[in-house]
Formats: C-alpha cells, sequence, structure tokens
C-alpha cells in the first residue's frame, strides 16, 4: 500500500492530527538487525519505518531535535551518534526524556535478554535490551532503563514504550502491571499450566545435554515458573480494581512518584518475541500487531482495549502475549494517549 493511502488510512480512524497548539512530541526509535553477526534479525528495520509513518499521522515532527532514527544498516555510520551501540542508545534514551511538558514515544526492535539480578527479584533475573554491540560492552538492564526514561521523566511529560523484543515484560521495572486476561479475569487455572510448563521445559532442557546454553535458558525458565507459583497464593489479592498488580520492583523505585508512562511489550518475561514474514515484508509480530490495531480499530481505544486488541491480532498466529505496564495505579479504561 502506497503511503500516502496508509496515511489516508490511519486519518479515516481518527489517527490524523497532532498539530497546533499541543505539547511537543518527541520520538526515539531504534532498530537493530545485527547485520554480520551471528545474531541476524530480519525485521527490525522495516518495524521502524512501519512506526515512523504511524508517528507521522499522529502529528509527531520528523526534524532532526524531534525524531531520533537508530538503525544498523550500511548506511548508518558505526563511529556516529546514530548507530545502535549501547553507549549511543543510552544517550538517545536521555535525550529523549531531557524536556518537560512534552509527550515521548520510544519504539525498540530487537533482540532481549535476560541477565542474573544483583538484587533479590524474585525471579533472579533483569530484563535486558541488547546493543548492536552487546558482544564487546554487554546488555542493558531494565534497572538502568528504568533509572533513564521513568526516574528521569520529568512529572509533566509522558512517555509511551512499545518494546518489541524477547524476555521484555518488565523491562522497565515499572510499578504496575496489568494482570487480567482478555475478559478482565484472573485465570488461576492457566498460570498453574503455565508454571508446570516451564518447569518441564527447563527439566527437557537439562537432561537434553548439560551444556552452558542450555543450563542458563533452564535457569530462566526455572525462575519463570517460580515467579508464577509464588504469585498464585495472593494474585487475587494483588490486583485491585483497574486489573493492576504491583510489579515486584515497587517498592524499589516508590520514591519516583506518579510518572505517566505506558509499556506494551511484545511477550512476557519468560517468552520469547517472533521475527516474522507477513504479507510478503519481514517485521516484529508484536509492531505489526499493534499497527495493525491502530488500523483496524483507530486511537480512540482505553488502553486495555488496545492490548486486548493486539492479543487478539497475535493469537493464533504466535505464542507471545504482549503485556501492558504503567507508572502509576490508573484506570486502562480512558483513552490511550500517543
Amino acid at each position: 500500500m502506497a503511503y500516502y493511502e496508509e496515511r489516508q488510512r490511519y486519518q479515516e480512524r481518527g489517527l490524523g492530527g497532532g498539530g497546533g497548539g499541543g505539547p511537543r512530541k518527541k520520538s526515539l526509535l531504534i532498530g537493530i538487525n545485527y547485520l554480520g553477526s551471528q545474531h541476524t534479525l530480519q525485521g527490525c528495520h522495516q518495524d521502524v519505518n512501519n512506526v515512523r509513518e504511524f508517528l507521522d499521522a499522529m502529528g509527531y515532527p520528523e526534524d532532526p531535535r524531534s525524531q531520533v532514527i537508530m538503525r544498523d544498516d550500511n548506511r548508518t555510520d558505526p563511529r556516529g551518534p546514530m548507530f545502535p551501540s549501547g553507549h549511543n542508545i543510552l544517550a538517545a534514551m536521555q535525550w529523549l526524556v531531557s524536556e518537560p511538558g512534552t509527550e515521548n514515544f520510544l519504539h525498540y526492535s530487537g533482540h532481549g535478554g535476560q541477565v542474573a539480578a544483583d538484587d533479590d527479584r524474585a525471579s533472579g533475573f533483569d530484563d535486558t535490551i541488547v546493543p548492536q554491540d552487546f558482544e564487546r560492552n554487554g546488555q542493558i538492564p531494565s534497572g538502568i532503563l528504568h533509572k533513564i526514561l521513568v526516574s528521569g521523566l520529568p512529572p509533566n511529560s509522558s512517555l509511551t514504550v512499545i518494546l518489541d523484543c524477547c524476555h521484555s515484560g518488565s523491562a522497565l521495572e515499572l510499578p504496575y502491571v496489568f494482570r487480567a486476561d482478555e475478559d478482565g479475569n484472573v485465570n488461576m487455572v492457566d498460570n498453574v499450566k503455565q508454571g508446570m510448563r516451564l518447569v518441564g521445559a527447563a527439566s527437557h532442557l537439562v537432561q537434553g545435554g548439560f551444556n552452558m546454553g542450555s543450563i542458563q535458558e533452564a535457569e530462566g525458565l526455572l525462575a519463570g515458573a517460580t515467579d508464577f507459583f509464588k504469585g498464585l497464593t495472593h494474585r487475587r489479592a494483588e490486583v485491585n480494581q483497574y486489573g493492576l498488580a504491583q510489579s515486584d520492583t515497587y517498592e524499589e523505585f516508590q520514591s519516583d512518584g506518579n510518572k505517566q508512562v505506558t509499556m506494551f511489550s511484545g511477550c512476557r518475561d519468560d517468552q520469547t518475541s517472533a521475527d516474522a514474514s507477513i504479507a510478503g515484508s519481514h517485521v516484529g509480530a508484536m509492531s505489526w500487531a499493534f499497527l495493525e490495531c491502530m488500523k483496524q480499530f483507530g486511537v480512540k481505544q482505553s488502553y486495555s482495549q488496545v492490548l486486548q486488541n493486539t492479543r487478539q491480532i497475535l493469537a493464533g498466529r504466535y505464542a507471545q502475549i504482549p503485556q501492558l505496564s504503567v507508572g502509576y495505579s490508573q484506570d486502562l479504561n480512558y483513552q490511550i494517549r500517543i
């Protein structure tokens, strides 16, 4: 579909506009295909292109002081500030949330991982995003992402985050997580089944041969299962009237106060996100589903509707289950703010 037709479709669904006297809008789009490595992905650059079109229709300006795009393709100078190295990504994130009174949008498409947590996290692991130079300089853990993007966000600014990567459910360590299912209920049976599945998968990995990769993966799966089982007895009591439960980092970041941060992540902490081929194009499954949700239903959806509709679009195609977490206890039936 031609670009102008795509834009018209957004606008017909109530997406266009965004100019005038509203808050200043800023965006940071990161797509890493890990070109030339053994960890190559195929859809992350296209995800950036698609999200950029969406943001244009939403009134986000494309000038260099308002939008930063980071990709690792051949046109990008590996020594320049737009190359998605760990250092550059952190600097760009600090730029994104540096101004008061702004509406900010962050999209990341690339690998996600987990590293051992330094604190007493229930799972024992921190979620990470994976810069292009991670083999030399490491991954970026969730605690660092929180301090830059959430703690650093001015109180009168907002931030919407789309993370299309594996193990991303807690990647910003936001204080509240939406625990309800599509019907607004907590399904205890499904949680038990999921915990048992994780234990079984971990056991199979260990029995299949003792190598460092399988042991580390099994440890991650068992940690995820522990999280499920530890939360079962209190899960219903923990969920408030909005379907929100406190995350296990709630107390750690209480001093932040209420932050207007919303994160849609591609999967739970224990899941992987698909690098997919859809309609002849390589894309990230979460990025595609979120944009498809916007095209089909428009932006006059509530936060919970966006989550449910995105889940439904992915259901039947992929096993991953998108997650929603927020910076304060809010009514998720209000219209989404982008």
